[in-house]
């Protein structure tokens, strides 16, 4: 028994040893191993500054309603053409009630419209089906995301549809004498109603914002390329303006008003056109340009962008974060201590090695150290964007040497040269 066990015992630490031996040596061969790898992929830098400033816009703010009941009529950044109507004022409660009527006899009047002129059949049947199924999904979409003021409008789209399915089994006579009871009911309702429903229309055309911050006479167009860095941070809005009724931003053009350093304001008025990126109300990367640069002010300047996309979903914006975006690179990302400057050859028959002066880089080509060269595109911390160099009209033999992405490249290797036969089994 005794014996036994010393054997045990033995066996077990003569196990251990040679584990341990071998994890030692593959240990050593790492670290001595000189062969490093990675993989070239596809990739995108984004050189930004981020700034924080003012969108400015040309504003009329409308006159302000302080009697009656107020009901706005057009929704955030919806167009509105000159008379067009903006609100209504009811001169009591009555007349809400009576509003709400003559809405409801114009919905039953635009169904039944939509039925009498309607081919009648199993195509039009088939379609409101599938709208009514849509209609649902929507609602409940809206209902999910708690977005109450779009489930109101779902659901109000999907009781018409509702009533348009049901008045497509009906009669067409049935329709006709329907429709014309009910015209006769809305000429009424709006005779009664002439007294006590005004309307408040835009003296002119353009985008409704229901949002008055007392900026609007503060920042114009106008007095944004005169101020200077300290004037922009001390702005403050006119607490003298205001109106429930809201405003009108005219025309197409909007800006944006930031302090930046005179040495970045300086490189981005040499540019020209940079892109820019709100940080919340828009997901869209605006283009824009350098409209002015003020004088400068304890080493900062007032740098004015003007833009003229998008501005129906910026009519909420005004102090407002964004980023600038200089330039997009985009390439195939190495290491840059992959980066050569020098292609290294070595003539079979002799051993005689030449160096070309050349950008590339080493890539694993089967068990061969290949060359592959290369244009720097941009240059990071520890890593470059590149492009091929190879030209587009290169034979079929030369295309292993265009670079692209998935290629295994040589950061680092002992006595490397272009052709060189890596024994993997050496290294690994």
């Amino acid at each position: 028994m005794k014996n036994s066990t010393l054997g045990t015992k033995l066996l077990l630490a003569a196990v251990t040893l040679a584990v341990l031996v071998y994890f030692g040596v593959q240990g050593l061969r790492y670290l001595d191993d000189p062969l490093m790898t990675s993989l070239a992929y596809e990739d995108q830098v984004e050189e930004s500054v981020d700034v924080s400033g003012y969108v400015v816009r040309e504003e009329s703010v409308l006159p302000d309603e302080s009697s009656g009941s107020l009901q706005l009529q057009r929704a955030e950044g919806e167009r509105v053409s000159d008379g067009g109507t903006v609100a209504l004022v009811y001169a009591d409660e009555s007349s809400i009630q009576l509003q709400s009527q003559m809405n409801n006899l114009r919905d039953r009047i635009e169904q039944l419209e939509y039925a009498q002129s309607a081919a009648l059949g199993t195509e039009v049947s088939l379609k409101l089906d599938s709208q009514i199924l849509q209609g649902i999904v929507d609602l409940r979409t809206a209902l999910a995301e708690d977005r109450l003021d779009r489930a109101e409008e779902y659901g109000k789209d999907l009781r018409s549809l509702v009533l348009k399915r049901d008045y497509t089994d009906a009669d067409t006579e049935d329709l006709t004498a329907q429709i014309s009871s009910l015209q006769t009911e809305l000429k009424t309702l709006q005779s009664q109603a002439a007294s006590s429903i005004r309307r408040i229309t835009a003296p002119q055309a353009g985008l409704y914002s229901a949002v008055v911050d007392g900026y609007e006479t503060v920042l114009t167009p106008e007095n944004i390329s005169t101020l200077t860095p300290s004037q922009l941070k001390a702005v403050q809005p006119d607490e003298s303006v205001h109106s429930q009724v809201g405003k009108l931003v005219l025309g197409d053009t909007w800006y944006y008003a930031v302090i930046m350093d005179a040495d970045q304001a300086q490189e981005l008025a040499e540019e020209g056109s940079v892109t820019l990126r709100f940080a919340k109300s828009t997901d869209q990367d605006l283009p824009v340009t350098v409209d002015s640069v003020s004088a400068e002010e304890n080493g900062q300047v007032v740098v004015v962008f003007r833009g003229t996309t998008y501005l129906p979903q910026l009519t909420l914006l005004r102090q407002q974060s964004a980023q600038i975006i200089r330039r997009i690179a985009e390439g195939i990302r190495i290491p840059k201590e992959a980066i050569r400057t020098e292609k290294v050859s070595v003539d079979e028959e002799t051993g005689e090695r030449t160096s070309t002066a050349m950008t590339g880089v080493y890539c694993m080509v089967g068990a061969e150290a290949r060359f592959k060269p290369v244009e720097v595109l941009y240059s990071g911390d520890d890593f470059v964007l590149v492009a091929s160099t190879l030209a587009e009209s290169a034979s079929a033999s030369q295309e292993t040497l265009r670079l692209r992405a998935g290629d295994e490249i040589i950061i680092a290797a002992d006595d490397l040269y272009d052709g060189k036969v890596l024994n993997r089994q050496i290294y690994e």
